[in-house]
């Protein structure tokens, strides 16, 4: 795929939003990736790391080959987005979600619902599998979300091993790695790990999110080659079912407090509004993080006939 700067500058602002909501608790990085368009070639370039490191150490490297196989450009525009975002947007949306918290969550339950429209508009012709595929992902996607987190070890081991698992979620939409985190009781602590630039346990997370991510991409693709609509309608439920966890209005049971003093919540109740003004603008901005959807989706469409 031949693409120009424009095309490179798009890719790092779709990678800014997928870092912007993989620090968010409840927000999934692989929603941002499946919205925007680039969910199958992000799974595809990341399947082919293996092979390609393989040519680079076997003696037979061919510089050019090798940041092809790997689709070079498109992983260092998004990966240059997402870094961007964790380290610079990190600290506004912990404000945005401390001092705004009914309108942040209301843009993305928003977000989420219309783009389980725009998931599922792939799929023609609904047979019943499909439809017990996509009742599955909502059962599994809400159960995930009330799980509470547990308190575990901070030990090299484990720490590798929650970002294996946390980086998986963070590619599946609808399930987001933070809240992965947070059940596996290492969200704070990454956290932390993150404000205090702890090189050896950020190291430690990282390879273990290598190596995750790297896995579960194989399997992905294939699912999404071989049972394509069934996968969709899984993950478009996974998407409904998370919804639970994005809902505007809650109370924090529990909290934690980070290094910098920063209360972290990691048990919330879902409550009910009690002041109809605030339900109407939180509607409206819900209203807009789905239109927002609907214009990305028809630019693309536009776009992709124009450039036929």
């Amino acid at each position: 795929m031949k693409r120009q700067m424009k095309d490179y500058i798009l890719i790092i602002f779709k990678g800014i939003s997928m870092g912007a909501a993989d620090v968010i608790p409840g927000v999934s990085g692989g929603t941002i990736a499946f919205i925007t368009g680039i969910y199958e070639e992000l799974l595809s370039s990341i399947k082919n790391l293996p092979a390609a490191c393989k040519t680079l150490i076997s003696g037979k490297f061919n510089a050019g080959l090798f940041w092809k196989e790997v689709n070079g450009n498109f992983l260092t525009a998004l990966l240059l987005g997402i870094g961007i975002s964790i380290f610079s947007l990190a600290k506004l949306m912990t404000y945005l979600l401390k001092d705004h918290p009914v309108p942040v969550w209301s843009f993305f339950f928003g977000l989420i619902l219309a783009s389980v429209c725009f998931v599922l508009k792939d799929i023609k012709k609904w047979k019943p599998p499909y439809f017990v595929s996509l009742i599955a992902g909502i059962v599994a996607g809400y159960l995930i979300t009330v799980i509470s987190p547990s308190e575990t070890p901070d030990s090299l081991w484990f720490i590798f091993l929650s970002g294996a698992i946390a980086i998986c979620a963070m590619i599946l939409p609808g399930i987001s790695g933070s809240f992965i985190l947070l059940l596996l009781g290492k969200y704070a602590y990454i956290l932390a790990a993150l404000d205090r630039l702890d090189i050896p346990v950020l190291a430690v997370f990282a390879a273990g999110a290598v190596i995750g991510i790297i896995s579960f991409s194989h399997f992905l693709s294939w699912l999404l080659k071989r049972y394509k609509f069934l996968t969709v309608a899984f993950l478009a439920g996974i998407m409904l079912g998370s919804l639970n966890k994005v809902w505007p209005w809650k109370q924090v049971l529990e909290s934690t407090t980070n290094s910098h003093g920063k209360i972290i919540p990691l048990v919330e109740k879902n409550i009910l509004p009690d002041i109809c003004g605030e339900l109407l603008y939180a509607f409206a901005i819900m209203f807009a993080g789905g239109l927002i959807i609907f214009v990305t989706d028809l630019v693309a469409t536009r776009l992709k006939k124009n450039s036929n």
